[in-house]
């Protein structure tokens, strides 16, 4: 059963043609778009990559930087192949390319809309990424001294002010960790014996936060320790004043941006994704409708055009079977080479 068949005067093939080789151009233009966006996107993760527990966020970025470069080859083609179709005597010699090329074409235009279903898709690995990543940072946040880790605080310190936030899921964060070194504690302090003693893993624990915690804004001077404690400062109720730091914590600030930044990326690609559909759509029914003109004397006739000469699904595995056909051997060959031959006499 043929599908979406058409009518193509020679004038409408014209257009057709011309308007191919013109939108192949804008997509090409488009495809080098998403390889920037890939790379945009990637360098933002890359610059945050301390506070991440794994890169498995980094597909989508992989991904639109692989499709972006393969969508520059396939506009150039689909461009050249609109501008050879004006001249019915250059065209058959794209004959034979035309099967594969739409075959890889359509596998890099589905990716590409793979690519936009993930930068939606994956809040959820993005967070619990960004959850144990902070959290790790956090707790090595006073390790200076230590190879792999002296740059931590001031990682997590720029992170805190760039973003506003404070701690992992808000700023009682850093009650549970110490984050001073014990290298600045006065270990002759009866204040600093009886914290590490009050607590089981002999650990110095405050009800305090990093200075980066502090916010600029508030007209109060900082209150960075004894955060709780509402004798310890004159006229201050934790419970009721807004404190002068950062209250929200910095996975859903570094979340929320993030997925901002998918989410817009995702849009655009998602754009991308319908000009190089169209410029398959365009090229297909092109093709169809030359095909009739081939050894022609008048190719100026009316010809008919089409998308697909069969069903999808007959489509599907016309060009499914070849590579199926080319697993299946290549298992047998290889079982074939790992079954023992017999034993010698």
């Amino acid at each position: 059963m043929v599908v979406m068949k058409m009518k193509f005067p020679f004038e409408k093939r014209v257009k057709l043609a011309q308007g191919l080789w013109l939108l192949s151009w804008c997509t090409t233009v488009a495809g080098a778009m998403t390889f920037t966006l890939g790379c945009i996107l990637k360098t933002e993760l890359r610059r945050r990559g301390e506070v991440m527990d794994n890169t498995d966020i980094h597909i989508v970025p992989n991904t639109l930087m692989i499709v972006g470069l393969a969508s520059l080859g396939i506009n150039y083609f689909a461009g050249k192949i609109g501008q050879d179709a004006l001249d019915a005597g250059r065209f058959p010699r794209w004959k034979n390319f035309l099967k594969p090329y739409f075959a890889i074409s359509c596998f890099f235009t589905v990716l590409m809309l793979l690519a936009v279903i993930m930068s939606y898709a994956m809040k959820g690995s993005l967070e619990s990424s960004l959850k144990v990543g902070l959290r790790n940072g956090i707790r090595f946040y006073k390790d200076t001294d230590t190879p792999g880790r002296c740059f931590q605080k001031q990682n997590i310190d720029r992170l805190q002010m760039e973003f506003q936030c404070c701690g992992n899921n808000d700023f009682r964060d850093w009650f549970e960790v110490q984050w001073i070194s014990n290298r600045y504690l006065d270990f002759s302090s009866k204040e600093v014996k009886d914290r590490i003693k009050s607590n089981v893993d002999g650990r110095y624990l405050v009800d305090g936060v990093p200075f980066s915690c502090c916010n600029p804004s508030s007209p109060r001077p900082c209150i960075q320790y004894q955060l709780m404690n509402n004798s310890a400062h004159y006229n201050y109720d934790y419970e009721t004043e807004e404190l002068n730091i950062y209250i929200d914590g910095c996975r859903e600030a570094l979340l929320n941006y993030y997925m901002g930044l998918m989410n817009t990326i995702g849009a655009g690609v998602l754009s991308v994704f319908l000009l190089q559909g169209s410029v398959l759509v365009s090229l297909r029914f092109l093709q169809t409708s030359m095909e009739a003109v081939a050894g022609k004397e008048n190719t100026e006739i009316e010809t008919e055009g089409y998308l697909l000469e069969k069903g999808v699904k007959d489509t599907v595995m016309e060009y499914l079977d070849p590579v199926l056909k080319f697993l299946l051997l290549k298992n047998q060959v290889q079982q074939g080479a790992e079954t023992p031959g017999p034993a010698n006499a």
